[in-house]
């Protein structure tokens, strides 16, 4: 005669909700639903029959319920313990976010598994191999990724530029408007980025080899979102960027003022560019975003969505088949999300 188990209220209800849930671990599940029919002091021939399981795997659980109750039901981790402990994840981790490898001697501009396996073994004497540091990195939560590019030079009238193109957002008539302007260029031989490929087999995308190079120039519309009046030339120039002023002068004919807001390259203040202005006669004016802001500038984000939805890993063979393709593609956008935080109060405000 085997001996029953009794359960207390919680004990019960804790396994009815690991035997009900679809969530937990089909195993916990099993054991569950023995312990239950257990108590409930059905015999284990009839256990063994509808779970179809033996009866030394009843015996097994009912002897650890009996002992350790609800936590002996949870198991215990699968394979041999770990050999070496979480302390050497947090270093590799605290190499790779905060130190360089030349601080160890290499001459490496980046860290790899093989490398960090490499320094542990310098410093510590640690032997590992690099998939154990892989293992070690991705448990810390790091993983391989392409960095983005941040520039660290300010300009001291930052705070100061920045404040009047907000009140020039805020207060902008109903006569006038304002765009944000700047060039793509626009590469035959394409940009190489990640794409889906079998494990194992690299994916190839074939270039022409000899490069040719186009530019865009385009305005990003401040209220609605809208790349206006795209403008390509070989060469990002003065011309390049008059041509695109005028037709913006011509897209945007209804507004009395047109205000342009733009970096400070030095296409942009050139003898062409100060023509198109005298021309318009104070309808175009314009205005000159902080120095090293790139990310004061929401069209640059258009031109990101252009490069990752387009020109990145292309297979256009020729330079105009890749131009129409560019077109294509901004007469399909309709509108762009204006991305910009410094300028956010202000775009929600007109979004209002």
């Amino acid at each position: 005669m085997h001996p029953s188990i009794s359960l207390t209220a919680h004990e019960r209800n804790a396994l009815l909700d690991y035997l009900r849930c679809p969530f937990h671990d089909p195993a916990l599940r099993l054991r569950a639903h023995i312990i239950l029919l257990l108590a409930d002091g059905h015999p284990w021939a009839t256990i063994a029959a509808v779970l179809y399981c033996s009866t030394r795997t009843i015996d097994r659980w009912h002897k650890r319920f009996a002992a350790g109750r609800l936590d002996a039901l949870l198991g215990r981790p699968r394979g041999a313990p770990a050999r070496l402990g979480p302390r050497w994840a947090a270093v590799v981790a605290r190499w790779v976010t905060g130190l360089a490898p030349r601080a160890f001697g290499y001459l490496r501009s980046r860290w790899t598994c093989a490398l960090l396996a490499l320094a542990l073994a310098g410093a510590y004497r640690l032997q590992v191999s690099r998939e154990t540091v892989r293992r070690w990195l991705h448990r810390e939560g790091i993983v391989w990724r392409r960095p983005r590019p941040v520039l660290r030079r300010r300009d001291p009238d930052r705070e100061d530029r920045l404040a009047g193109l907000r009140q020039l957002l805020r207060d902008l008539p109903d006569g006038e408007t304002a765009v944000f302007e700047d060039e793509a260029d626009i590469d035959l031989n394409p940009d190489i980025g990640f794409m889906w490929m079998r494990r194992g087999e690299q994916a190839e995308v074939v270039t022409p080899g000899d490069n040719e190079k186009s530019h865009l120039a385009g305005s990003l519309h401040w209220r609605t979102g809208a790349l206006l009046a795209p403008v390509t030339g070989p060469k990002r120039n003065g011309a390049l960027v008059a041509a695109h002023l005028e037709e913006l002068c011509r897209r945007l004919r209804r507004y009395k003022v047109i205000h342009v807001i733009l970096d400070n390259a030095k296409v942009h203040k050139c003898a062409a560019v100060a023509r198109v202005v005298m021309a318009q006669a104070g309808r175009l004016v314009l205005h000159y975003l902080p120095r090293y802001a790139p990310d004061c500038n929401p069209v640059e984000r258009a031109w990101w969505h252009l490069r990752e939805e387009i020109t990145r890993n292309h297979r256009c063979k020729t330079l105009g088949e890749l131009i129409e393709l560019v077109f294509a593609w901004l007469e399909g956008r309709k509108r762009f999300v204006v991305e910009a935080s410094v300028y956010q109060e202000e775009a929600e405000a007109n979004a209002a």
